[in-house]
């Protein structure tokens, strides 16, 4: 069964959400900077050369007592585990519910039966506290990657499954193609997916460098000439999930419909971290073939596109193969990357691009894939179904159905996954039912006075971009009153 995105959140470098990153994204920004001053900080690391990488501002920021955690164990939490339960309570906000109200759904056994799924890669921060124990100072700090999804069952009081995936590159996609699976066969009513990235501690830089896996340019060359490395991005975001006839029958707000997932691995090939272009073409073949699209009616593909000269070839292979297999047309499909404005996020580089791919179908843009003027002269793309999205473009809905894309994570080591996501076009609108004229009562509500003043922000800034209009306010007054 089709599975309905039905609320978003997120923070990527450059953008505390998604309005910001939508917008970072339309006007082709490159939000890649030197590592920053507190950060190096932190790091106590003298700076050799110039270190690059996409950050999140304010990681250390938490309001423990709203979550009802005490500053004490708040700050011995790995940030990625406070970072997430942010996410997902905004998540939650996006989809007018409250954990409560989600919490009631009834399944099989208890009630609240909502899964967590989460990719996470690294759990550096307990490397803090093996350097304090070196000082002699007994500290201990927690790096129990279960505790990110756990955290946030425990808080909803959510009783369907919970659990950290590490598949390396691909975490938060395969987090997400569990969370349909698990959806499919009736074992949680709905679910939250997605991944957090954190580079918390200099361990990270060091083995990247030592594996000669950074760009010596500090940038992330998707499909651009002279590509040799990436650059680490942070990031972290959520989808709830639940099955499409049931988000429809709630009346829920859907941003895209998941029709595929597919994971596989790629098995011996010639270097552990060398990919296999065949298992690439299966796995986006199984994808399509669970989600019974024809690839001929697919406009846009979100690319793993990490900018190597060994990888991007190797994906495009792999990708043109599995089309090949159902159309000889040529260039008729963009293709793009993320990682291009916001580098590698890592655990969370596919939530990120499937984010990428929901705004884009919201409103009917592709955007420009970055440093990627000059192409990469070991891809000949005039003999393949694919463009390069350059430019910022109108992504024309076809006459025959949905705008269609599909995503693509390849983890280190082998792990593959792939999705196929359909825009959602609601049936004929439903005969309006007569509401009072007003007023009506827009309820916020806050624990202390900047909180409720920040409320009053992000509601101004949600009805702004949305365009809502006096005809909105009677759905905005339920809302806020029950959600």
């Amino acid at each position: 069964p089709d599975i309905a995105i039905v609320g978003l959140a997120g923070r990527y470098p450059g953008a505390r959400n998604m309005q910001e990153f939508w917008a970072n994204l339309k006007g082709g920004k490159d939000c890649i900077t030197p590592v920053p001053e507190e950060r190096l900080a932190l790091w106590q690391t003298p700076q050799k050369g110039e270190m690059w990488g996409g950050f999140l501002q304010d990681v250390d920021r938490f309001d423990p007592l709203f979550f009802h955690i005490s500053p004490r164990e708040a700050e011995r939490m790995d940030p990625q585990e406070r970072l997430f339960l942010e996410c997902v309570y905004e998540t939650l906000q996006d989809a007018g519910y409250t954990r409560q109200s989600l919490g009631a759904i009834q399944g099989q056994g208890m009630a609240g039966n909502v899964g967590v799924f989460v990719g996470v890669m690294y759990e550096e921060y307990q490397l803090y506290g093996a350097q304090e124990q070196l000082k002699g100072r007994p500290v201990a700090v927690n790096g129990n990657a279960a505790s990110i999804a756990n955290r946030v069952s425990y808080f909803c009081n959510f009783h369907g499954p919970s659990m950290a995936v590490d598949t390396m590159c691909s975490s938060s996609l395969t987090a997400i193609h569990l969370a349909c699976q698990h959806l499919q066969r009736g074992s949680c009513e709905a679910a939250i997916a997605g991944g957090v990235n954190i580079s918390i501690h200099p361990n990270k830089y060091v083995a990247l460098n030592q594996g000669e896996f950074l760009s010596s340019k500090g940038r992330c060359e998707s499909f651009g000439e002279g590509g040799d490395g990436y650059v680490p991005g942070e990031g972290v975001g959520a989808v709830l999930l639940k099955p499409l006839t049931q988000a429809v029958a709630d009346g829920d707000h859907i941003y895209g419909v998941i029709k595929g997932t597919a994971i596989n691995h790629g098995g011996k090939t010639h270097g552990y971290t060398v990919p296999n272009p065949t298992a690439q073409t299966d796995v986006i073949q199984r994808a399509l073939q669970q989600a019974k699209v024809d690839p001929r009616t697919i406009d846009y593909i979100e690319a793993h596109g990490t900018g190597t000269a060994l990888g991007d070839p190797i994906e495009i292979a792999g990708l043109t193969k599995a089309f090949e297999a159902y159309t000889q047309d040529r260039q008729f499909c963009a293709i793009g990357s993320v990682k291009s404005n916001i580098g590698h996020a890592e655990s969370a580089a596919g939530i990120a691009g499937i984010s990428k791919i929901l705004l884009q179908m919201k409103y009917g843009q592709l955007v420009p894939s970055l440093h990627s003027k000059v192409l990469n002269t070991h891809i000949d793309f005039a003999s393949t179904p694919f463009a390069v999205q350059q430019t910022l473009a109108e992504w024309e809905r076809p006459p025959e159905g949905p705008r269609r894309a599909g995503i693509s994570s390849f983890g280190a080591g082998g792990a593959n996954a792939h999705v196929v996501i359909e825009e959602y076009i609601p049936e004929a609108a439903q005969e309006t039912i007569a509401v009072s004229p007003g007023p009506y009562l827009i309820v916020l509500s806050a624990q202390s006075e900047g909180q409720l003043l920040e409320q009053a922000k992000r509601l101004l800034s949600a009805v702004t971009e949305a365009g809502c209009t006096d005809r909105d306010l009677a759905d905005i007054a339920y809302t806020l009153q029950i959600g």
